[in-house]
């Protein structure tokens, strides 16, 4: 079955996390994707842990569907067979620091000469323009500078990294949104660009309403824990064997839920009456909850609550993630066989297309396993030439 990007050519210049994030979500679209690495070590990403029989899986478990070539980008040779893939190429992606294509001589202005139409994608800490341009950067800096620590953990605790590398991840997925929107204002005009996104920006843009909340209030948000700071009851809860976490939204749920409960007199409660008071009170409302979840086991009041309709969950640890019979239903879990590594589970796709689906098909490349095989059906190359 075709795929949607099926017919779109990459080069991914990328390593660790941001861009080859972006690069995975275009080639499980069935974009042909041609990582090129430098030689003998390849994207750093190959010397991070966990191993598996000596294979990164970090590496492997963003780099599935990916052809992988090297190349030598301060060998004059080599800069050669990359402008001519470049000719050849829809797409070329990179996240280095801001300046070193250009000190390679295959800066964007350089490119578009070789090819016109080219879209040219950037990844960087803070984008190719302002004053902290040329600044290093990494997930647990942007986090911080972003403001995301100082409104993540618990109020009387130190501001948090969240768990996952959240700022390269929304990097790469702006990244790979402003390739897709590039390429169809290419397919319009003919005309090719610069995607320029900046891990610093891309967090900012998803504080949600922290940033407007200032704006409006003059007040700088904190970090406030689990609960949410306009809507109550919204927060985890202990219960007899471990945690949910509840999320009423509206009067109506607010009514089903204390009927649930088996606190219907907090209907009457005027101190409760509306979401405006609950939040205005939410440090009472929690005490008084706190002492009627406590009863009753997590899996005991999931099914309670959804049975009246109250948005709830578990707060699962990983393990369980993996077994969610949601997830699995939905290809959210699956086998990738490595030729070294043997059988490695990764994470499915989540953009489900009715008529042209994203695949995971191949496992990720060893390094430089497709040179031969790229510079033949890209190039016309020879094998005496390789």
């Amino acid at each position: 079955m075709k795929k949607a990007l099926s017919g779109v050519k990459v080069i991914d210049l990328t390593r660790v996390l941001a861009g080859p994030f972006c690069t995975m979500m275009l080639a499980d679209m069935g974009a042909e994707v041609v990582k090129i690495e430098r030689p003998k070590t390849g994207d750093d990403s190959r010397a991070f842990g966990p191993f598996l029989k000596g294979e990164s899986a970090y590496f492997m478990c963003l780099n599935r569907n990916k052809k992988s070539i090297v190349l030598d980008l301060k060998s004059k040779e080599d800069i050669e067979i990359f402008k001519r893939l470049i000719a050849k190429a829809d797409v070329v992606v990179e996240n280095f620091r801001p300046g070193t294509m250009e000190k390679l001589g295959i800066g964007y202005e350089e490119l578009k000469k070789v090819n016109p139409g080219i879209i040219y994608a950037a990844c960087s800490g803070f984008g190719h323009s302002g004053p902290y341009s040329k600044k290093p950067a990494y997930d647990s800096i942007i986090q911080a500078m972003s403001g995301l620590m100082s409104i993540t953990g618990q109020p009387e605790g130190i501001p948090t990294r969240v768990g996952a590398s959240i700022a390269d991840i929304i990097a790469g997925m702006y990244t790979a949104f402003g390739i897709l929107a590039a390429l169809y204002f290419r397919q319009v005009t003919g005309v090719g660009q610069k995607v320029d996104v900046a891990m610093f920006d891309s967090v900012v843009s998803v504080l949600e309403n922290a940033v407007v909340r200032y704006f409006v209030t003059g007040e700088v948000p904190t970090r406030i824990g689990n609960r949410h700071p306009s809507i109550a009851p919204f927060t985890s809860y202990k219960t007899k064997d471990d945690y949910i976490i509840i999320a009423v939204g509206n009067d109506r749920l607010w009514e089903a839920f204390c009927r649930a409960v088996g606190r219907p007199d907090l209907l009457e409660d005027e101190r409760f009456k509306t979401n405006k008071d609950r939040s205005m009170r939410w440090a009472l409302l929690d005490e008084i909850l706190g002492e009627v979840l406590k009863n009753k086991t997590t899996e005991e009041w999931i099914q309670i609550l959804e049975e009246a309709g109250v948005p709830c969950g578990p707060i699962n640890t990983i393990d369980k993630v993996v077994k969610d019979p949601q997830l699995l239903a939905r290809d959210m879990i699956v086998k990738t066989i490595h030729s070294v590594a043997g059988e490695l589970l990764v994470p499915g796709i989540p953009v489900k297309l009715s008529e042209t689906p994203g695949k995971v098909e191949t496992p990720a490349p060893l390094l430089g396993e497709h040179t031969e095989e790229v510079l033949r059906t890209w190039l016309g190359y020879k094998k005496e030439q390789g």
